[in-house]
């Protein structure tokens, strides 16, 4: 009788036991499982019941990823249709629809097999990957703005313009290519970095980058960016503050634009032709210029370049409007304006033959060292508006790839990745400045009748010879003393009309007014007081200024700085003095400064030397 030799508990055999395993229990060619499994189909569509012809069969990947994620199995060669997998994926109706046809499932050795490797794969992908957007649950709304910029919603909807053009492949998908363009625009981190955090090749990351970038080029920016994306009534009705449109807008059926350019910096080329064209004397370093045109709510209408940065922004100006890029003379008319700074002052004459007017700040006569009242009025009118330009270049460089100092190589594709960022502001970012109409108006009235109006306080102080005259000057005795009326918030900002003053309040706070050492009071007219303002930017310079007041109100201030004479809100400087006399002081205590230059030292700045001679210790005789 032939002796047969038990199988070890573990399954597992010596060497020479593995030819002869045929004896022993072979594995049937199906296992049952407790395993909840679709219906089985090949004429219909297993989600929808859908009859074909046009149906697809549903690859492995997306069977074991269902599997994966929802716990279901679905049977080898199962079909569904298209509009369940529009990009080769299933969509996220489609995967709520997939029903449970039995809480059971038949599994071959071969499908086990299949299951077991996929699983495998992932699990070593997962577990050395460190950012995965096709994770459903890997990341939360406040992530992926972090992360991208966009909530996940937006980032969906960004999705759908590029997943029929973006191609998924076997290390990326489409999702993970767009996430890797967003985190790399909006981190400014290099290739190699990014390939280790999606856990793919430098390769693949450069050729994810690229191809998202021609499809969003291509379907995404010509919806949302450009002349030819808007109509010129749209901007004027849904784009156009009311405050601008009071202040500059006239007959009312004029399209307001505001212009200027931003600096996007490079490395310097070994090409001296290109480097010399691209160096920027103002700025002391290589860059590029793309021109920004805005509406006065911030909407991005169009962004044209790069320019070299030989190319000032009247320069740049003339070529887009001779060259009529993106058809732009089509889309403006006459009496149109466009508010720029004074970088635009050689275009003037040009934008006046094609109609257009120019609003620009005013400039300070020659030989003169500040503005005279009306022209800083007017300036102020001017920068009440321009500066929502300012705000939406700010926004394009918040994006940290076009913060930085790009690479040579980058320059071809500068001019995609600022019109893709601005299209995305414009599609899912709240407008820069907004206001209601009713607020808006009473704004433009108030600006409007005061920048007619005469600076009293600065006529009196040159008359007077105030400046000059240090001895009709006194500390008081307290700031209590000084009755100066008590300021909300809202009723500064009414004095400023404005917010950025008001920024700069606490810094100059702090360095002058902790000890109420600069602030005098008329000996003889104690509703006038002189205060002696630092300059931020310059150590020798320092500016004097005056405020009257009575008890329930501020009636008049001058200030000497270069646009100190306007009476259309204020400067910095008597912004900062009314703000801690009318409110700071009273709080008790308000917001210090961190005076970081205690961590650095200062070369002009010496120990006091010691004098060895007036030590208390006699020297010791040799």
């Amino acid at each position: 009788m032939e002796r047969k030799t038990a199988a070890p508990k573990d399954g597992l055999y010596s060497p020479q036991q593995q030819g002869n395993t045929s004896r022993y229990a072979r594995s049937p060619p199906s296992v049952t499982l407790p395993l909840p499994s679709s219906a089985t189909s090949h004429a219909r569509c297993f989600i929808c019941k859908r009859p074909g012809p046009k149906l697809i069969v549903v690859p492995a990947s997306e069977r074991n990823s269902v599997f994966l994620h929802q716990n279901i199995l679905i049977p080898y060669g199962s079909r569904c249709c298209i509009k369940h997998m529009p990009d080769g994926r299933f969509n996220s109706e489609a995967l709520k629809q997939i029903p449970v046809f039995s809480q059971i499932s038949n599994l071959n050795r071969s499908s086990i097999l299949d299951i077991l490797q996929y699983l495998r794969e992932t699990a070593l992908r997962y577990e050395t990957s460190r950012l995965d957007f096709d994770r459903e649950n890997a990341s939360n709304d406040q992530q992926y703005t972090s992360l991208t910029g966009l909530s996940k919603h937006s980032f969906d909807d960004l999705l759908s313009y590029v997943s029929k053009i973006v191609k998924n492949t076997s290390v990326r998908s489409a999702r993970n290519s767009l996430g890797i363009i967003l985190v790399k625009m909006k981190s400014g981190l290099c290739n190699s970095i990014l390939s280790t955090i999606f856990n793919i090749s430098k390769a693949s990351v450069r050729r994810a980058i690229q191809s998202v970038r021609r499809a969003l080029m291509e379907k995404f920016v010509p919806q949302n960016l450009g002349f030819q994306h808007i109509t010129r009534e749209t901007v004027i009705q849904q784009h156009t503050r009311p405050l601008a449109e009071s202040l500059f807008g006239g007959i009312g059926n004029q399209a307001l634009l505001v212009l200027d350019g931003t600096y996007i910096y490079i490395q310097k080329s070994s090409n001296f032709t290109f480097q010399r064209k691209s160096y920027s004397l103002h700025k002391g370093r290589p860059l590029v210029k793309p021109m920004v045109i805005v509406s006065t709510s911030g909407y991005y209408i169009s962004v044209i370049g790069p320019y070299l940065a030989r190319n000032n922004d009247a320069a740049i100006l003339h070529h887009i409007m001779r060259s009529n890029r993106e058809d732009v003379l089509k889309w403006i008319e006459e009496d149109d304006v466009f508010i720029v700074d004074r970088g635009f002052r050689d275009s003037v004459s040009y934008l006046e033959e094609l109609g257009i007017q120019a609003i620009m700040p005013a400039f300070m006569k020659k030989g003169e060292k500040q503005m005279s009242t009306q022209d800083a009025n007017t300036s102020r009118l001017v920068t009440k508006i321009r500066w929502v330009v300012e705000s939406a270049n700010a926004r394009i460089k918040r994006w940290k790839l076009l913060d930085c100092i790009l690479p040579t190589s980058q320059v071809p594709f500068i001019g995609d990745f600022v019109k893709i960022v601005c299209s995305i502001s414009n599609k899912y970012y709240p407008p820069l400045s907004s206001g209601d109409k009713d607020g808006d108006m009473a704004i433009a009235a108030k600006m409007q009748f005061l920048s007619k109006q005469v600076n009293h306080l600065k006529e009196e102080v040159e008359s007077k010879k105030l400046h000059s005259r240090v001895a009709i000057w006194k500390n008081p005795a307290d700031l209590d003393s000084l009755g100066f009326p008590h300021l909300d918030e809202d009723e500064i900002r009414n004095i400023t009309c404005g917010i950025y003053q008001l920024k700069l309040a606490s810094s100059y706070a702090a360095e002058h007014f902790q000890d109420g050492s600069d602030i005098l009071i008329h000996k003889e007219d104690p509703s006038l007081l002189r205060i002696k303002i630092q300059s931020r930017h310059i150590s020798s310079k320092s500016y004097l200024l005056w405020i009257r007041y009575d008890e329930s109100s501020i009636t008049g201030w001058y200030c000497r700085c270069k646009a100190g004479a306007r009476v259309v809100g204020v400067c910095a400087h008597v912004a900062a003095v009314i703000w801690y006399l009318g409110l700071g002081h009273y709080k008790g205590s308000f917001k210090s400064v961190q005076d970081w230059g205690r961590f650095v030292d200062d070369a002009t700045v010496f120990p006091d030397p010691v004098d060895e001679s007036e030590s208390d210790e006699d020297p010791v005789e040799e």
